[in-house]
């Protein structure tokens, strides 16, 4: 029986570990070797990293960090930030790395994901669209540069195209609800399901179990991939590295 993949997203800004709101307002929340060390006792299914500064900074993830969480995870994981090369990529494989994750490159060069594809297979290269609805106008755009630039695609045109140009993967994240703790963009991660044949993994806005189910069960959801939900505890938000038992998610239940 199918089960979801559940998988924590982990941000990185300067070697530690932080977490946003809206893209905004970053808590500095741990160091990420020790977190890979508490997924592995918690039999995460697997990991994400993504460094949030990189492509700003133009610069690459830490190769050296991968190769450190490589040395430690016991699950498969993904790392994105500053990928503009296939030489990237293949450092990146070649460090410990299952998966690549594309984000503002994609937009920028979106042969490069094919010529991506084309080298490493489909299922190495995963895109990140960012969605938000722009201030003027009202209509959800796909945005790059952590949030801050808009590619003038809908998410729909920009998941389309990078199906077509061979990703093997896509993640859906809702800028606004990102780290809100209030549940997914449902109609979104729907939307980018109907839309491709890939899969489609949700992120943006987990705040409980429940909220997984319904990603999965509405959105229709491949993956459901959280940031807050995984390190927070309890209403005051404590931090705290966490996963759920695999007996306390029932995806063939109703909501």
């Amino acid at each position: 029986m199918f089960r979801p993949r559940v998988i924590p997203v982990l941000l990185l800004k300067n070697h530690g570990l932080v977490k946003s709101k809206a893209f905004k307002d970053f808590r500095y929340i741990g160091d990420p070797i020790n977190a890979v060390k508490i997924y592995n006792d918690l039999k995460a299914d697997e990991l994400v990293f993504l460094d949030i500064t990189a492509t700003a900074e133009k610069r690459l993830i830490s190769l050296a960090l991968i190769k450190n969480i490589g040395e430690e995870a016991n699950m498969p994981f993904a790392v994105g930030g500053g990928i503009t090369k296939i030489e990237d990529i293949r450092s990146i494989i070649n460090a410990g790395a299952e998966k690549v994750i594309i984000n503002s490159y994609a937009a920028k060069n979106p042969d490069f994901i094919k010529q991506a594809s084309e080298t490493f297979g489909s299922s190495t290269i995963v895109v990140c669209i960012d969605v938000k609805k722009t201030f003027l106008f009202g209509k959800e755009q796909t945005f790059i540069f952590n949030g801050k630039h808009s590619t003038g695609y809908s998410p729909e045109e920009f998941a389309g195209l990078m199906e077509e140009k061979g990703a093997g993967e896509i993640i859906i994240q809702s800028i606004t609800n990102d780290g809100m703790m209030q549940g997914y963009n449902l109609d979104l991660i729907n939307r980018i399901s109907n839309k491709v044949t890939i899969p489609v993994v949700a992120l943006g806005g987990a705040g409980k179990l429940d909220h997984l189910k319904e990603a999965y069960l509405k959105g229709h959801a491949n993956g459901l991939a959280a940031g807050s939900l995984f390190v927070y505890q309890g209403a005051k938000h404590g931090v705290l590295i966490n996963y759920p038992e695999k007996t306390a998610l029932n995806f063939n239940s109703d909501i």
